[in-house]
C-alpha cells in the first residue's frame, strides 16, 4: 500500500464528494456499493459525509468498484458536479452508441477535473461573463433568431461572420470547449459543472464546418435549457422541440439575416445577377459552414429557390473539390482538444515552477516532448527575432 494514501485521504472533505461523486457516476446506489465493499450501507454512508474516513484498503477497492484510479479520487479539489450522474439519464433514453458514449462522457469528467485543479493551484477562476438563462414558454424559430442578435449585439459581434468562434465562446461566454473523440453519430455534448459553469464536448472526427455548428448548437443549450445535459445526435428522426430551437440559433448566429442577405446579394451582383454553385462555394466558406447549413439558411430566407441544396446534391456536386479549385483555402480541423485559457494557464503555471514537466505533460494529456512542443507553440508571438525567427516569449519573467 502506498505510504502517502493515509496522508492525502486527510482531505476528508474533498475526498468524500469524490467518493461520491464517483458512485453517482459508476451508477451504482449506497447499497450496491457497500455491498460491494463488504461494509454496511450507514457505514457508506457516513463515508460519503465525510464523518468517517475510509481506510487504504477500502479506498483500493472503491476505486476498483467505481472504476476509477485512486490518483482521481485522491486529487485535492472538490470534484465539478458528476457530470456521469446528469448524463445517465439522456443515455437511458436512447441506448445508440452507449458504450462508446460513457467513455467520452467519462473522458470530459476527468478533463473538467484537470482543469479545475489548475484553477485551484493558480488561485484563478475561468473566464467569460455567464449570462442568465432565457425562460421562454415555447422555443421556436423567431424565439432563437431574436436570441442570435441579442447575443451577438451583447459581444459586439455585428452581423458579419464569426472568425474565431471557439475563442468567442471559451472567453467571452465562458463555455469550455473540449474537442475528444465522440462516437460518430454524436455530434457534441453539453452539460454544467459547476464552478467551470458550461461544458461542451465537440467531435474531433467531423469537419470543421460541422464542429462550429456544433459549438452554436451547444451555445443555444447553455441559454435556453441549461438545467440538463444535452446528447446533440446526427438524425434525421423527430427530434425534441429544444433541438429545433438549437438548429435555428447556430443559423441566425453564424448566418445572420442582415449581413448574410447583404453579402448573398453583393455576390449576385457581381455574378451578372445570377446564383451558381461557385458564388454559393464562396460565401459558405466565408462563413465557415457547410454548403448543406449555406444553401439550407438562403432557401429559408428566400434568396434562393427551395430545393437547390437537393438539386446539387442529385448532380453530385463536389463542394470541397469547387472550394479547392476556386483558390478557398479549407479550414483544418480544430487540432486543441483543450481549451485555450486552460492550455495558457498550464504554461504559466509551469514557467512558474508551481507544476513540473511531466505534470504540465499530464494536465495537457501527452508526452514530454508534446509538451514541451506545446510551450513553444502557447509562448511563441508574432514578433521576429533580429535574425528572423519567431520571438518566443518568457513566460516565468513576464509574470516576474
Amino acid at each position: 500500500m502506498p505510504d502517502d494514501i493515509q496522508g492525502r485521504a486527510g482531505h476528508s472533505a474533498s475526498l468524500a464528494l469524490r467518493l461520491r461523486a464517483a458512485r453517482e457516476a459508476s451508477g451504482l446506489t449506497q447499497a450496491q456499493a457497500a455491498a460491494d465493499l463488504g461494509v454496511s450501507r450507514p457505514l457508506l454512508i457516513a463515508i460519503e459525509k465525510g464523518t468517517r474516513e475510509a481506510s487504504p484498503p477500502e479506498l483500493v477497492r472503491l476505486a476498483e468498484i467505481y472504476r476509477t484510479s485512486l490518483s482521481e479520487l485522491l486529487r485535492p479539489a472538490p470534484p465539478p458536479v458528476a457530470i456521469g450522474a446528469r448524463f445517465r439519464a439522456v443515455m437511458s433514453a436512447d441506448q445508440r452508441d452507449t458504450d462508446d458514449l460513457s467513455l467520452a462522457v467519462d473522458e470530459l469528467q476527468r478533463r473538467a477535473d484537470d482543469y479545475l485543479d489548475l484553477l485551484r493551484i493558480s488561485g484563478t477562476e475561468p473566464p467569460g461573463r455567464p449570462e442568465p438563462v432565457r425562460a421562454y414558454a415555447a422555443l421556436d424559430a423567431r424565439r432563437a433568431e431574436d436570441l442570435a442578435t441579442e447575443e451577438r449585439n451583447r459581444l459586439g459581434l455585428g452581423d458579419g461572420p464569426v472568425r474565431q468562434l471557439r475563442e468567442v465562446l471559451e472567453i467571452e461566454v465562458g463555455l469550455r470547449v473540449f474537442v475528444l473523440p465522440l462516437p460518430s453519430r454524436v455530434a457534441g455534448l453539453f452539460v454544467i459543472a459547476d464552478v467551470l459553469g458550461g461544458c461542451v464536448a465537440v467531435n474531433s472526427r467531423h469537419p470543421n464546418e460541422r464542429q462550429r455548428w456544433t459549438l452554436a448548437h451547444e451555445y443555444a443549450h447553455y441559454l435556453a435549457n441549461r438545467d440538463r445535459a444535452e446528447v446533440t445526435r446526427l438524425s434525421y428522426l423527430r427530434q425534441p422541440e429544444s433541438e429545433y430551437f438549437a438548429d435555428a440559433f447556430a443559423a441566425n448566429f453564424l448566418m445572420p439575416r442582415s449581413g448574410l442577405s447583404r453579402r448573398f446579394h453583393e455576390l449576385k451582383r457581381t455574378s451578372s445577377d445570377q446564383v451558381t454553385p461557385s458564388m454559393l462555394v464562396q460565401l459558405a466558406h466565408t462563413y465557415g459552414v457547410s454548403l448543406q447549413a449555406l444553401s439550407g439558411r438562403l432557401e429559408d430566407l428566400g434568396l434562393i429557390p427551395a430545393g437547390t441544396w437537393k438539386r446539387l446534391r442529385e448532380r453530385n456536386f463536389q463542394s470541397r473539390v469547387a472550394a479547392r479549385m476556386l483558390g478557398l483555402e479549407q479550414p483544418g480541423q480544430a487540432s486543441d482538444a483543450l481549451p485555450l485559457h486552460y492550455r495558457l494557464l498550464a504554461a504559466q503555471l509551469y514557467a512558474d515552477g508551481e507544476i513540473t514537466e511531466t505534470q504540465f505533460a499530464h494536465y495537457l494529456h501527452t508526452d514530454i516532448v508534446g509538451a514541451r512542443r506545446a510551450y513553444a507553440e502557447l509562448t511563441e508571438t508574432a514578433d521576429v527575432a533580429s535574425d528572423g525567427s519567431p520571438e518566443i516569449l518568457d513566460l516565468s519573467e513576464a509574470s516576474g
